[in-house]
C-alpha cells in the first residue's frame, strides 16, 4: 500500500484505478460550492510535496458542467486524459482531445466544457502556493460575450 504524503515520505508510487481514480488519493468537489460558479466537477490531488514548487492534479468535468470561468496570476499546463470539449483561452475557444496539451498564461480567461455527452478529464500542473481566481466583471464578461463563438461557449451551446 502507498504511504500518505509527508513531508518524510512522499509517495512514490500512486496505483491508477478504475474511471480515473488513483489508489489512496481523495476524490473531492472542485471548489466549495459558494465559492464561484461551476458545475459538476470533481478534484483529485495526485501530487504535492514542498520540495517541488508545482503539484499535479486531476480534474473531471462531468457531461452538461464546466469549470469556473477565472483567471489569476499563475500559469496552468494542462494535459487532456479523458473525453473531448472545448476550452476557452483568452478569447479562443478551442477543440480538445485526449493528449493534447494546453497552456493558460498568467491573467488569461479561462474555461473548460465537455462534448455534448462525454465527461472531460485532465491533469493539471500549477503553483503550489497559487493566489486566488478572479471572476470576470460585468463589463468584462459583455467583452468576451462580444465574440459569437466565445458567447456560444459561455452558454453551452458551441
Amino acid at each position: 500500500m502507498v504511504k500518505p504524503m509527508s513531508d518524510d515520505h512522499p509517495p512514490s508510487l500512486r496505483v491508477a484505478e478504475q474511471d480515473f481514480r488513483w489508489a489512496d488519493v481523495t476524490l473531492r468537489q472542485y471548489k466549495d460550492e459558494d465559492a464561484a460558479p461551476f458545475k459538476t466537477v470533481s478534484r483529485q490531488v495526485l501530487f504535492s510535496d514542498p520540495k517541488l514548487a508545482g503539484e499535479l492534479r486531476y480534474f473531471e468535468v462531468a457531461p452538461d458542467g464546466y469549470s469556473t470561468l477565472e483567471r489569476h496570476d499563475h500559469m496552468h499546463a494542462v494535459m487532456i486524459l479523458r473525453g473531448a470539449g472545448k476550452v476557452l483561452v483568452g478569447d479562443k475557444v478551442h477543440d480538445v482531445k485526449t493528449h493534447d496539451l494546453i497552456t493558460i498564461p498568467s491573467w488569461t480567461w479561462h474555461q473548460f466544457r465537455p462534448a455534448p455527452g462525454e465527461n472531460l478529464g485532465f491533469l493539471c500542473l500549477v503553483n503550489a502556493e497559487r493566489d486566488r481566481p478572479q471572476l470576470p466583471s460585468s463589463e468584462e464578461l459583455a467583452a468576451l460575450r462580444a465574440d459569437a463563438k466565445v458567447a456560444a461557449f459561455l452558454d453551452g451551446t458551441g
